[in-house]
């Protein structure tokens, strides 16, 4: 019998942090992950910021320059084999869409913008995959502008917080002139103990059995540890307070000269180190280790296990569901209704019929009733503000923001200029799901168990007619018939036609 040759494909994964942007490539050989390569470069995106939150222009070039460099070792990946995540300064920055809009001539893959818990999640992920099998850990990751920590067991986070201190924001903060003093470091982790201070005691008092740091920060002082002797490179309290102390034997930053510090990571150091102090004199570690796994390792495990990310955002919504005492029957309906709809008209809509519009399309019928837990008045609104709000583990920004934009334009009139722009989808997308969903949830109406007369939909240009094969289907259900005679109208109102 002949051996079957192993299934194998390409994958990378790209972070694009406040400070750099991170590669990982791997190969996927059966359900085995490879790692390839791993690619960094300083782009110092976050002391691009200005006091407005906007990006400069010299920053933004930096990013797009790394960006095209990574293109070149993407050549002939497929789309599906990409992942690639934004956090902390694209998260601040108010002209975000301006850095995605030029990095999608760049780089040809979809950007998207992930929430500082659901980063948190996906940072736990990259190091529980990449360490041996412990009890519980906690994980610390002090980015350029932010700081997550989670607690969790195997390969579930249970404790999960990102919290706006990093290492370039702290610098710009408390050590912008420059100085190494006693007073500046005691300024920045005062600054962060006040940070930690409304969490400190849920993660003491939840424990765990192993501390991990990741990422650059922690890197980089583990490295400066071993180079002041402590060769097996742990760090504690005690270490970092002789780290500070050591700090303030130089007058400023430029100065310093440490082994194992690197150049473009000297700028930052202080705050970082000032950050950790905190962080573990407030959690009280008694040791933390240094882990290899971060963001992109997580970015990588999530996209090989494909289904993984599927299955948690079903999840997610269930919970959700659940949580908002959601009609869970009538959503089924609703959601079976939509997806039936969106079969009959995607070609139309020129939307693929598996692809990730038909999810969230599916999503949004789930979740369409979550506000009417707060009140029935506006309850389009309340659902649309939940979503949009809510930490919904394996969603990224953008997609949260299409599910409340759905859910919002469910119903009543379409005051589609408080539609917002979106750079993974585009608008004429978002407007076809809008439709099918409000006619959707309109034939359903009724809420009773009388089955409705198959129903087909068609499509040309703006006019959508709805038919269905019993001649006198709306003589025997006259409130649908009123109701679509006013949704009708909604749709007049935009120019759009509905005909039946």
């Amino acid at each position: 019998m002949k051996n079957q040759s192993p299934q194998i494909r390409d994958v990378a994964a790209i972070d694009l942090g406040s400070n750099s942007f991170h590669m990982v490539v791997a190969k996927v050989v059966d359900q085995d992950l490879q790692l390839v390569s791993r690619h960094k470069q300083r782009v110092r995106l976050a002391s691009g910021l200005d006091s407005q939150k906007n990006l400069d222009n010299a920053s933004i070039e930096r990013g797009l320059e790394v960006l095209a460099m990574f293109a070149e070792r993407l050549q002939g990946f497929e789309e599906d084999n990409v992942r690639i995540a934004a956090t902390h300064t694209l998260r601040q920055a108010n002209n975000a869409h301006i850095f995605l809009q030029r990095a999608q001539e760049v780089l040809p893959f979809p950007i998207e913008i992930i929430p500082g818990v659901e980063e948190a999640r996906l940072i736990y992920l990259g190091v529980a995959h990449t360490q041996p099998e412990s009890d519980s850990k906690l994980v610390v990751d002090i980015g350029g502008g932010s700081t997550e920590m989670i607690i969790g067991k195997g390969f579930e986070p249970e404790l999960i917080n990102s919290k706006q201190m990093g290492c370039v924001s702290y610098t710009n903060r408390y050590f912008a002139n420059g100085k190494l003093s006693k007073k500046n470091f005691a300024n920045a982790t005062l600054a962060a103990e006040q940070k930690l201070e409304s969490i400190a005691h849920r993660y003491r008092k939840k424990g765990w059995d192993i501390a991990f740091g990741s990422s650059g920060t922690i890197k980089a002082i583990r490295e400066v540890l071993i180079g002041l002797g402590f060769e097996d490179g742990l760090i504690n309290a005690k270490r970092l307070d002789k780290l500070v102390e050591k700090l303030c034997e130089w007058q400023t930053i430029d100065d310093i000269e440490l082994a194992g510090l690197t150049p473009e990571r000297k700028p930052v150091f202080a705050a970082g180190v000032a950050i950790l102090s905190a962080i573990i004199k407030d959690l009280k570690i008694s040791e933390m280790h240094f882990s290899e796994g971060a963001l992109r390792e997580g970015l990588l495990f999530e996209m090989e296990d494909a289904f993984k990310r599927s299955d948690i955002r079903m999840r997610t919504t269930e919970n959700l569901a659940s949580k908002h005492l959601v009609d869970l029957e009538h959503a089924a309906k609703i959601k079976g209704q939509a997806q039936e709809f969106f079969q009959q008209v995607h070609s139309d809509l020129s939307i693929k019929k598996s692809s990730e519009l038909s999810d969230l399309l599916e999503w949004s019928a789930l979740l369409h009733e979550v506000g009417l837990n707060i009140s029935l008045q506006a309850f389009h609104r309340h659902s649309a503000y939940i979503l949009r709000h809510t930490y919904m583990p394996g969603f990224n920004r953008e997609q949260q923001r299409v599910l409340a934009m759905l859910v919002r334009f469910q119903r009543k009139a379409l005051k589609l200029n408080e539609m917002e722009e979106f750079s993974l989808y585009k608008k004429k997308h978002i407007i076809g799901l809008i439709r099918i969903l409000r006619l959707a949830i309109l034939v359903n109406g009724q809420r009773n168990d009388d089955p409705l007369p198959p129903l087909s939909l068609t499509v040309d240009g703006d006019k959508w007619t709805l038919n269905s094969d019993e001649p006198d289907w709306l003589e025997h259900n006259k409130l649908l018939h009123a109701d679509l005679l006013t949704e009708q109208e909604y749709w007049h109102n935009v120019g759009w036609e509905l005909d039946f």
